[in-house]
């Protein structure tokens, strides 16, 4: 079992606010010999008639002096997680949670903006203090 990021508990709570159910906590996903617990697994129904949206969530807290550091770590997380993701459950998106904080700082730079653009993050910006979700990025 995975430690929890200590911002789990808020980014569930900002889903939750924005009408997503939470399915999973934490989302387990099997690719061959490799299990995968990713953080949480959301589905929201867009409407009566409609198939719902489904999402995994990788929340991240970035929290150690060396954002670089947090960065290589919670990408090469992310990428494992997709390519999983990717071949048992296509249709469900998966999201890196980061918090507005380090958003506004270490994601705006070039090198940051340019990995998140060639691997095709997709991002969910929180505050955590408001227990809120600020921005959603494809």
């Amino acid at each position: 079992m995975s430690a929890k990021d200590i911002f789990h508990e808020t980014v569930k709570q900002a889903l939750q606010k924005e009408n997503w159910v939470v399915t999973d906590d934490p989302l387990k996903i099997k690719f061959g010999n490799v299990n995968f617990q990713i953080d949480l697994g959301a589905e929201r129904v867009l409407a009566a008639q409609r198939a719902g949206e489904k999402i995994a969530v990788e929340i991240k807290s970035f929290l150690n002096p060396s954002a670089i550091t947090d960065f290589y770590a919670a990408l090469g997380q992310f990428l494992s997680y997709r390519l999983a993701i990717e071949a048992i459950e296509p249709d469900r998106l998966l999201y890196m949670a980061v918090p507005l904080d380090t958003y506004q700082t270490f994601f705006q730079f070039e090198f940051t903006q340019t990995a998140i653009e060639r691997y095709q993050v997709l991002l969910i910006v929180y505050d955590p203090e408001n227990e809120v979700i600020v921005q959603w990025t494809k």
